[in-house]
């Protein structure tokens, strides 16, 4: 079905919005943007096919992906449940997770659960909701580090790599240790998980993962060199968007292609994709932390008194770090009869200095993510 990608439109489009997109179109180096937007339509057995349209894509070109990955580890998380096929095993299972190796933390509780318990099924709500950093590592210690990667590969993502636990400084031998797990039905043991170890390393041939001029290190010392970000994790735009494609329209892929999901778990996905923090009642945010467009970049911005549409649903994962704002989102407009996937990602570092939290997200990123959003919603509904 793939068509060739389109790479004139976007910037075409862009340019008749001087004032919304001026900034990005003077520097696109500088500031790093990538976007792929692909519009949906469908024949009168409602089948799919995908026109696509882009903007700076390089695929080989490096940006830090931040949380974007975590939609990966939910997918893998549910698909791994589904493939043990150990009875009496499932997504809500209680999940009692040790430690064996240094630096790894123990869960035998979450509060925020409604039963006061954690499980796949809770952990994969907190990261839809407002990416949970921890939800995200106890994923990936379930699902384990070859095992996340095998799945990057099976599914044909092969400019992407995930390595890591997120926001605790897991690098290096640590990170190719995962926890021991045990999950539980009341107090009957149901399956066990020893702890793993991967000694693979996934090297990509990337441009561009040494940034900057400088940075702050773990003690927030400033350092007089660039930026390495050499051995992190790598998601793709392409690759966002295949998976995003796969999750959001599996009757455009063969069976063998698809994820392996049960109905129920695309509800999850879907359902805690699309919700806001402010709707969720287990777990509960305060408004004031977690505001409604919290999670929502894309023709949104971020914005703490954005009026929503309520013609147009919204399912994304966005991803912010090191200055670096990315979105990967699918919309659709049933009323209209819309539907488009946009994966972008923006960077604003205006001193070149990295890790010190100065990033101009506020006046860059949001506004550009908002724009760019709004600019394709009405070029879809056009189209």
């Amino acid at each position: 079905m793939a068509q060739k990608t389109d790479t004139l439109l976007l910037e075409k489009l862009m340019r008749n919005q001087p004032e919304n997109f001026s900034t990005i179109l003077n520097h696109p180096q500088k500031h790093q943007v990538q976007v792929l937007y692909t519009l949906v339509k469908r024949d009168q057995n409602n089948n799919p096919t995908f026109k696509s349209y882009s903007y700076n894509l390089n695929d080989q070109h490096y940006f830090y992906p931040a949380s974007t990955v975590k939609l990966a580890a939910v997918i893998f998380a549910l698909e791994k449940i589904n493939e043990l096929k150990v009875p009496g095993l499932n997504n809500k299972s209680t999940m009692i997770t040790d430690s064996s190796y240094a630096g790894q933390t123990k869960v035998t509780s979450d509060p925020t659960a409604e039963n006061g318990l954690p499980s796949i099924e809770h952990y994969v709500k907190k990261i839809l909701l407002t990416s949970d950093n921890d939800a995200f590592n106890r994923l990936f210690e379930f699902v384990g580090r070859a095992e996340m990667n095998a799945k990057l590969k099976k599914y044909g993502l092969q400019q992407s790599r995930i390595l890591n636990r997120l926001a605790i400084g897991d690098a290096g031998e640590s990170a190719k240790h995962t926890n021991p797990i045990k999950f539980y039905n009341g107090n009957q043991l149901v399956y066990s998980q020893p702890a793993q170890y991967d000694p693979k390393e996934y090297s990509l041939t990337l441009s561009n993962t040494v940034m900057g001029k400088a940075y702050l290190d773990s003690n927030d010392r400033l350092v007089n060199k660039p930026f390495s970000l050499e051995n992190k994790n790598a998601f793709a735009i392409s690759d966002q968007q295949a998976l995003m494609k796969k999750l959001m329209t599996p009757e455009a892929f063969t069976v063998k292609e698809r994820f392996n999901l049960s109905k129920s778990d695309y509800e999850l996905i879907r359902t805690y994709m699309s919700m806001l923090p402010t709707e969720s009642k287990h777990p509960a945010y305060d408004a004031k932390e977690f505001w409604p467009a919290y999670a929502k970049m894309l023709y949104y911005g971020r914005e703490k008194d954005a009026v929503f549409n309520t013609d147009l649903a919204m399912y994304n994962k966005y991803g912010d770090s090191y200055g670096f704002i990315i979105d990967n989102a699918y919309f659709k407009d049933e009323k209209n009869k819309v539907e488009f996937f946009i994966t972008a990602v923006i960077q604003s570092n205006k001193n070149e200095i990295y890790n010190d939290g100065i990033y101009e997200y506020e006046t860059i990123c949001y506004p550009f993510l908002k724009n760019l959003g709004r600019m394709l919603y009405q070029h879809a509904q056009a189209h």
